[in-house]
């Protein structure tokens, strides 16, 4: 029997909207964050999954709130979910990064995983936590579709894993998960896994 797994990043934070590592920081939501997360809820409402599952940091908590609201479930926290430590360059951007140390910073963009930044978690390790997280988390709900909120590197580390990518094409095969959009995975029992859907908004444009 097989899980479908519908995973979304977090809503927008400030340091996001400056393209700015926030990895194990715990940056809160902006505005538009908000209305992401909002948005997620009234998807929620009209998809109606059976379990919502969080990493650890506020920014997943607080984009699954609506949603747990609409649904009238207490979402399950799961530290495996969280963020990848992005070492000297949390807080920072790549092109700051790049200013101080460019041969270290071209390195990270031949291939991330062998040449992670410096302080950084091993997206390795990274990549085994996330993929064992979905895996508890399927194993917790067979038959069922369950909501899953985390983080952009984690959850692009992890579908490589699960769907036999290398895992240092993870930035060029999923350049990023965008804030709130659904991406549709199904795993089986034997932990097999196939991508669905990538990307999905959780709402059209309401302008």
């Amino acid at each position: 029997m097989s899980t479908t797994l519908l995973l979304t990043r977090h809503g927008q934070t400030i340091w996001h909207a400056e393209n700015r590592y926030a990895g194990v920081s715990d940056i809160g939501l902006t505005d538009e964050g908000r209305e992401q997360a909002q948005a997620l809820g009234r998807w929620a409402a009209a998809h109606r999954p059976d379990a919502i599952w969080t990493s650890n940091l506020s920014r997943a908590i607080a984009t699954a709130e609506p949603a747990a609201r609409a649904l009238g479930v207490t979402p399950h926290r799961e530290p495996g979910l969280r963020e990848c430590d992005f070492g000297v360059v949390e807080g920072r951007t790549l092109a700051e990064f790049a200013a101080e140390v460019p041969d270290a910073a071209e390195a990270f963009r031949a291939d991330p995983v062998t040449y992670p930044f410096p302080g950084a978690e091993d997206p390795l390790k990274a990549a085994a936590r996330g993929t064992a997280a979905l895996r508890r988390i399927a194993a917790a709900h067979p038959g069922e579709r369950v909501l899953v909120v985390a983080h952009n590197t984690l959850l692009r580390l992890t579908l490589c894993a699960l769907l036999s990518i290398p895992l240092r094409e993870y930035r060029r095969v999923f350049p990023r998960l965008r804030n709130a959009a659904i991406t549709e995975l199904r795993l089986d029992k034997h932990g097999s896994a196939a991508l669905l859907s990538l990307n999905v908004p959780c709402e059209q444009d309401r302008s």
